[in-house]
């Protein structure tokens, strides 16, 4: 049963009606590629007695088709600028990703293939970027892989519009059925269809299984028609196992200007007695007795991580084939292409970055956010590589001022993105954008951070150097209402792993706050930002953020008993503290603290001496504030709130949840009456 169905669908091979005459023929070499695919991805998962093996040995002529015949890549050199990016969006099957790498020669031999999960191994439970050679992006929260994939397939347009054919490459997907049911493929598959990214082609796992039965059970979209509405170009292959049907359906892809869904009907666990065509194939090893029974279905040699000769001899026919693709670029190309991948940047900022940042006017009062966009203009002129967005917020949070033209379906030689009301996508999108080497931001209110999250953590997990620019980022947002004001956002932002996040209290920290961010190189950065006027501190050398994440901004002529630190829009109510308690004879000191974090990770020596040796340091921020007592050392000394916003002016509702100059010198008489207490004991 094979064919072609263009925008339409097919009648299906059904789950489990695996017949002997479907097995390949195994004098032809693709077709024993095909099984040596799916018997090293089984023999993975029985040696680790964990992983996937359904989706490997289902999806196995398809890979085999788009790497044999189609995928321009060159294993001597992984990191060719100009490949073809291939992304396992199904991450959970990265066993078959696992034996394509090993046997086009990249440097993963058997031995690696054989510690397939084990702690310290080249072959984790799921691919990892800048883990594994030829693994471009980490997958496995499904619909990700998809979604970033959008992401380097817009880099590539953009850099093909700015470079000319030194860029033009394809960016193809396998995604399975959960990554299709996520709804940031819904939001990315959208995206894509409306910048028409031809160079995008997502093949579609459609083998109808879940891990809890049939995917029918709780989806029976019709996944073609639902990209077709986006603006894809979509094919039905009604035979998972039919290479040339496979190949005809990505040579129909990559002539249609449009991004391609190619839905390939699979059956999961093929091969596999008992096995194939269900749910318990997911995730399940097969087992020593059904192993060697699926061996004896193909006629294959009763031995584990067993490759023919023939096999591994085409493998490297078809890498040095990718290597002359690559010395063809190579000699095509001018002296020096641009850097296409992360690794190649310069994070040392040029002289004229570092003038566009000189230059911006500081000390007046204003948001953040008007600060932010002042420096985005400005980098904008002298920064080609920085691009992005918002998600239809532009206006709001400042990233509608950049030079230049913005990215539509006729035109990616501009440097704005219009991402629509898709944050969870954009987030995604920007990831792809960074792995493509450009410096990409994207924008939104802190409360809805929370809806690109999982996206976010990926930036972090793959140490991206993405630039997160969240506003109206306290209740002070005011009239909006609860669900509008940030309460646990920016506490919760700050637990991510390898996350900088920097809320600013003026515009001259805003702008130290983007040189920081700039000069990242090992992970993204979150930029929190106001929507309210702030009031100016006063000079913020250059560096001085980075280096503390901290600097005093009020200061007594006398040694301090009291210090307090502050962040952001809560520095001038630490202010206005600080000179009551001053006016009473107390010294007081403030401490602006806008990377938290870095400062946290200062010695205790330097920490101290911005801290000024007080005997009480307290703290105020208006979110959850739990985090602060690390240096406050008790929560009592801290003042936060503990509850949700209300709708009302600004001020009142700061006002009613107890943020005021009364309680934060109310915490301090206190905490002072104690050591009295305790020093008369």
């Amino acid at each position: 049963m094979s064919g072609l169905l263009n925008d339409t669908g097919a009648t299906a091979i059904e789950a489990g009606d695996l017949a002997a005459d479907l097995i390949p023929d195994l004098d032809d070499v693709d077709a024993r590629a095909v099984t040596t695919l799916r018997l090293l991805a089984a023999d993975m998962v029985q040696a680790a007695n964990s992983g996937h093996p359904g989706m490997p040995m289902g999806c196995a002529p398809l890979a085999w088709v788009l790497w044999s015949r189609h995928l321009r890549h060159d294993p001597a050199d992984p990191q060719w600028p100009d490949r073809d990016r291939f992304v396992l969006s199904a991450g959970h099957g990265s066993a078959l990703q696992y034996g394509l790498l090993h046997l086009f020669g990249y440097p993963l031999p058997l031995s690696e293939l054989r510690a397939f999960r084990q702690l310290g191994s080249a072959t984790p439970g799921h691919p990892e970027r800048g883990h594994t050679p030829g693994v471009e992006t980490t997958t496995g929260p499904l619909g990700q892989g998809l979604a970033t994939a959008v992401g380097l397939a817009l880099a590539e347009r953009m850099l093909n519009a700015r470079s000319g054919p030194v860029v033009d490459h394809h960016t193809y997907v396998i995604a399975g059925d959960g990554c299709l049911m996520e709804g940031i493929s819904h939001e990315a598959a959208s995206l894509a269809g409306q910048l028409q990214l031809g160079r995008l082609i997502v093949a579609y796992d459609d083998n109808n299984i879940t891990i809890d039965g049939p995917a029918q059970q709780s989806c029976s979209d019709d996944a073609t028609a639902r990209f077709a509405a986006y603006g894809w170009h979509t094919v039905t292959v009604t035979d998972g196992n039919d290479l040339d049907e496979i190949d005809r359906a990505i040579i129909e892809a990559k002539a249609d200007p449009r991004p391609s869904l190619i839905a390939v009907r699979t059956v999961i666990g093929f091969g596999a007695p008992g096995f194939e065509g269900t749910s318990a194939a997911h995730g399940s090893p097969l087992g020593p007795a059904r192993l060697a029974a699926t061996r004896a279905r193909f006629g294959w040699p009763d031995e584990a991580f067993h490759v023919p000769d023939d096999v591994r001899r085409r493998g490297q026919e078809l890498a040095a084939r990718g290597t002359e693709q690559h010395r063809a670029w190579q000699q095509n190309q001018v002296p020096t292409p641009p850097a296409l991948e992360p690794a190649q940047l310069a994070f040392e900022l040029s002289p004229a970055v570092e003038a566009a940042l000189t230059q911006i006017p500081v000390g007046s009062a204003r948001a953040t956010r008007q600060a932010s966009a002042a420096v985005l203009h400005a980098l904008s002129t002298v920064l080609p590589e920085l691009v992005g967005g918002s998600a239809d917020l532009a206006g709001s949070t400042g990233t509608d001022g950049l030079a230049g033209s913005a990215v539509d379906r006729t035109d990616f030689g501009g440097s704005t993105v219009h991402f629509g009301i898709r944050e969870h996508a954009m987030a995604a999108v920007l990831n792809g954008l960074a792995q493509h080497g450009l410096r990409p931001f994207g924008s939104t209110f802190l409360v809805f951070s929370d809806y690109l999250r999982p996206a976010l953590r990926m930036s972090a997990l793959m140490q991206l150097p993405v630039i997160y620019i969240f506003t109206h980022d306290s209740v002070a947002v005011g009239e909006d209402g609860p669900t509008h004001q940030p309460i646990e956002q920016l506490e919760s932002l700050r637990l991510i792993p390898g996350l900088a996040v920097i809320r600013p209290a003026d515009d001259a920290e805003t702008v130290e706050a983007w040189r920081a961010a700039l000069r990242r190189s090992d992970g993204p950065t979150a930029l929190i930002l106001s929507r309210q006027a702030l009031d100016p501190l006063g000079p913020c050398p250059p560096g001085e953020l980075a280096a503390f994440g901290a600097r005093v901004v009020g200061r007594s002529p006398d040694e301090p008993r009291v210090t307090i630190l502050a962040s952001g829009s809560e520095v001038g109510l630490a202010l206005a503290a600080a000179a009551e308690l001053d006016a009473a004879g107390i010294a007081t000191r403030v401490v602006s603290v806008p990377w938290r974090e870095r400062f946290s990770s200062l010695n205790e020596a330097r920490r101290d001496q911005i801290l000024g040796g007080a005997q009480i340091v307290l703290a105020v921020e208006a979110g959850v504030a739990d985090g602060w007592t690390a240096l406050t050392g008790a929560r009592r000394r801290v003042l936060g709130i503990d509850g949700f916003g209300a709708s009302g002016p600004g001020k009142q509702v700061y006002a009613q949840l107890g943020l005021t100059v009364a309680a934060l010198t109310g915490l301090a008489w206190a905490e002072l009456s104690r050591n009295e207490a305790s020093r008369k004991q």
